[in-house]
């Protein structure tokens, strides 16, 4: 009976954990393929801004609570005059707290390689 009820126990824990650490994951695995289409689109676009770009990806964090400064995010312009490209990469960090335990969930999610 003791072996079921810790048993059960374990398992509340966790399912607990797993909702305190799986919304921000999934908001990063979002966030990521949105900064894909902001790089396509800027790269696609030669008028674009770097800051332009940086208000972008700040807009496409809040819309998924994320909380970006400027400073947090690298723009960088690759490839060739008649072919160019946007490698966009972010900073960040998500507290998670659970009953007695705290830690940071670091993320940087990028529009993907820089080396084409």
């Amino acid at each position: 009976m003791v072996k079921a009820i810790i048993g059960f126990l374990v398992i509340i824990a966790v399912i607990y954990v797993l909702f305190q650490v799986a919304p921000p994951e999934l908001s990063n695995y979002s966030f990521e393929d949105d900064l894909k289409t902001v790089a396509m689109m800027g790269g696609s676009n030669p008028h674009t801004s770097d800051d332009q770009l940086v208000a972008s990806v700040i807009k496409k964090a809040q819309e998924h609570e994320i909380t970006l400064t400027p400073e947090n995010v690298t723009i960088q312009r690759i490839g060739t005059p008649g072919s160019p490209s946007v490698y966009i990469a972010a900073d960040y960090s998500v507290p998670v707290t659970l009953p007695g335990y705290s830690f940071t969930l670091h993320f940087t999610p990028s529009s993907g390689n820089k080396g084409f």
